[in-house]
This record gives C-alpha cells, structure tokens and sequence, in this order.
C-alpha cells in the first residue's frame, strides 16, 4: 500500500458541491483535494448537464431572507428542516456573489425572474442535449482551475471505496485504484446520490427503473450513501426525486432529452393510461407527476391530453418548449379535431378517453375537481375543461434527475447520526443530501444553489474546527 496523502479537507465527487467546498477550504488556507471517479479532463457528472438557473424554490436568489424562507417552506409544505432552509436564506444571495468572484458568469436566462442569475452562456432553445460549451460545464473547468491555483489537489480516476474511522471519528477514505489512502480532518461527501443505480431506484422509488429515463450523467452511483451509512449516518426521504416529464421516445432518442419537458403541458391538462382513464393528480406539478409515474408497474403507461388552447399557451411557456420542440427533435404528437379520431390515433379507447374527459370537463366547470377519482388538487393553477379543438395527445416518460432525499446533514453540512448527533470529521453537500426537498409536496428548492451553498458551509465550518 502506497503512503497515505494527508489534507485537510478531502471532497468526493467533482461537481458544483465538491468544488466549491474544495476551493473555499483552500481559500481558508486548507489543504483541500477533491477525489473525481472520471479519470478525464472534461469527466462527466450531473452539474455539466445542469440548465445551469440558481433559484431557491422558483424565486430570485436575491431576494431577502424571509421571502426565501417563504419560498421554501411553500414549496415544501413546511416539511423542509428548519436549519437547512434557513441556510439556504441565509446565504444564498452571498454564494452568488463568491461564484462571481471565481469567475462565473450570470446572465438573465429568460424573461422570467427567477432566470435572472442563469449560467453564460445559457442553453439553446433547442430540443436535445445542448451542454457541451454551456455555462455549467464552463464552471466546473473554471472552478478547477482555481482550485488548482490554490494549491489544491484534483485526484480524477479515484473511486472512493470507504471511509476510515477511529475512534467514532471519520478521518480518511480508502479509494478503490492503487490502494490508495487519504487521510484528512474533514471528508466532504458530494458525489451526487443515487440516480443511476438501480438496485437503490428499486428498494426506495419504484419497481422498473428500466422503463423510468436516466436523465443524468449516470455518475451517481450512491457510493456516498453507502459509506455514510456504515459509517453510522442516518439517511432521510430516500423515496423522492427530481424530475420531468418527457416524451416517451426519449427512451430511444436522445435528441428528446434533457429537453423539451412536457410538465406544463400535463398541468394544464390530463394525464391518462393505457385504458383512457385519468390515474394521479396533474394539479401537484410536473415533479410530483414524474415521482407517480416511477413508481407503477409499468411507468410508461402515461399519456398527457390537451387541447389546441393548452397547447399554444403551456405548451410554449418552458424555455426549451414543447411546442415546437417536441416534433423539432422528432417526438410523437397525435393530434386530431375530435377527441374519438384522437383517441383511434394514440391507440386509447374511444369511449373510454371521451368518457374521462367530459367527467373531467364537467368537474371543472362545476368547481367539484376535489371530488374526482383521482383528485385534482390546483397547486399548479386553476384547470380549465379540454375542449377546443384540435385536440392532442402526448405520450410521456418520466425521467430522474437527481434523489431528494439522502445523508442527513445539520446546517453547517455535518452528517447526523438518527439520534441527532452529528459524526466529527464527516461532512455531505450537494445531491447526496436530504432533509431539505421532497416530502409529502415534492418540494424543489434547487439543485445548484443547495450544492454551492453546502460547498461553501462545509468548508468554512471546517475551517473553524481546524
């Protein structure tokens, strides 16, 4: 066995999380490394393929702490830990700022205000996988670069393969390639959760992840998850995710993934199976319909149905939208002037797919749409009854982005035992954390900030524990 490596802070994982903690340590005057499984330059993780919007929960980064605090615990249901969101509040608009200051740059995405701090240069309209030269992927160069100028170590083709621990205290990791051993008074655990492995997707989301769109970089192993916990970290709503509806041909096409999403579109309207008959509440959001989807027996049954008025409103209200992008990147759109000749073309039954909707219809006008079966709940807006025509119809997938839930963790990012104590030496930022998203509401807070503002808490709370 080779001579240990010895630092202060030691990152897993070689996205926004791990960098940002690795180079804010070496900031603070730490010996910081960050350990990447890609053994190249340009290696693959989630953060490249990220749309690259800082947001906390759909609102302006910028925005003061009590309305960020608001934001989060809507989005949440109030089921987001109280030490976490206020984290977020707290230092969002400041970890904006320190991006700006390594190099970021910011631009407004979109016309929507919550676009206002999106990564430059931002994604093209455009259907497909458009990261390649984008700001995330720009970011990350950027962020190695000067964490390399700091003195710090960037250890690519290194697979964390367990974590030591003496006396209840973590204080290295042993990593798969040469036998390698790095001892360090703080390990970050930031390699993004467990999207891509299946055996995880099948204990904790639903039975077919075969059949559910791995809409990631197929990085996240939930190598992170499994250390932790042997290493006596509790793990918290491991049964959320994050992610879109997309058309069903995504599964064969990748010119249909990450982009267009079809979530809008299936607000607005309907979502039906197989038999023509609604199955879940379209009201709670894309999100919430893309985690009901993963996990039936079968989860591409979905179809999304809406009308001409849905389609030219919803359908081209995302910033890649669905309309016209679904059949620019070579989707299936079945469209027709009434809603049997729709149903003949999508292989639904006729009189079952009319039947739904004009229930649906009559629900709508009635205001009685808490008394469907499913109910439809108005999180997402007040719904309007189907009926101009022409009439379309969408078949969906659901695709995974990242888990929700993962290593519980306090505010500063430290890894809490179930009990409440935290684990000295042991630290988790970014996807690989949970306790601030998910729970009854699928709650998004935002990926890029929860990642970049646990980089920075981790770092800094090593820093004064040094």
């Amino acid at each position: 066995m080779s001579e240990p490596l010895h630092f202060d802070l030691a990152a897993i994982g070689g996205g926004f999380a791990g960098l940002c903690a690795a180079l804010r340590g070496a900031e603070l005057g730490l010996r910081t490394a960050v350990l990447e499984a890609g053994a190249d330059d340009d290696y693959l993780c989630s953060s490249r393929w990220a749309g690259g919007i800082f947001h906390v929960s759909y609102h302006d980064v910028k925005l003061g702490r009590d309305e960020l605090l608001a934001a989060i615990n809507g989005q949440t249901s109030g089921e987001a830990d109280p030490a976490l969101a206020g984290a977020i509040a707290d230092d969002a608009g400041r970890t904006i700022d320190w991006l700006a200051s390594q190099g970021a740059v910011f631009t407004q995405g979109s016309p929507i205000n919550w676009h206002r701090f999106t990564l430059s240069p931002p994604r093209a309209p455009v259907a497909g996988q458009d990261w390649r030269g984008r700001g995330p992927d720009r970011m990350i160069d950027q962020l190695r670069k000067r964490l390399e100028e700091r003195q710090g170590r960037m250890l690519l083709g290194t697979r964390a393969a367990s974590l030591r621990v003496e006396h209840g205290k973590v204080v290295g990791i042993n990593a798969h390639e040469g036998n390698l051993t790095i001892r360090a008074d703080a390990i970050v655990i930031a390699d993004g959760g467990f999207p891509a492995n299946h055996e995880l997707f099948r204990r904790h989301i639903g039975p077919r992840p075969d059949r559910v769109l791995m809409r990631h970089a197929g990085t996240a192993m939930g190598d992170g998850l499994r250390m932790a916990e042997a290493a006596g970290a509790a793990l918290v709503n491991l049964d959320r995710f994050y992610g879109h509806l997309l058309s069903r041909d995504a599964m064969e096409n990748e010119g249909l993934w990450p982009y267009p999403q079809i979530d809008a579109v299936a607000v607005a309207g309907i979502v039906v199976d197989r038999a023509g008959r609604r199955i879940l509440d379209e009201g709670r959001g894309g999100i919430s319909i893309s985690n009901d989807l993963a996990r039936l027996d079968d989860p591409l049954c979905g179809m999304v149905i809406c009308d001409a008025a849905m389609w030219e409103t919803a359908g081209k209200a995302a910033q890649i939208p669905p309309n016209p992008q679904l059949l620019a990147g070579g989707g299936t759109l079945h469209h027709a002037e009434t809603l049997e000749m729709l149903a003949e073309s999508a292989s639904l039954p006729p009189e079952a797919l009319s039947q739904t909707i004009a229930v649906y219809n009559a629900a709508v006008r009635d205001g009685t749409i808490a008394g469907l079966s499913p109910p439809r709940s108005t999180r997402g807006g007040l719904p309007k009854p189907i009926e101009t025509p022409p009439f379309f119809a969408i078949p969906i997938c659901t695709g995974i982005t990242n888990t929700m839930g993962g290593i519980a963790i306090d505010g500063h990012g430290r890894a809490k035992r179930p009990d409440g104590s935290v684990i000295a030496g042991l630290y988790a930022a970014g996807g690989a954390t949970g306790g601030l998203e998910g729970g009854g509401a699928f709650g998004y807070v935002g990926g890029l900030i929860k990642a970049c503002v646990f980089g920075l808490r981790v770092a800094e709370d090593a820093a004064r524990r040094r």
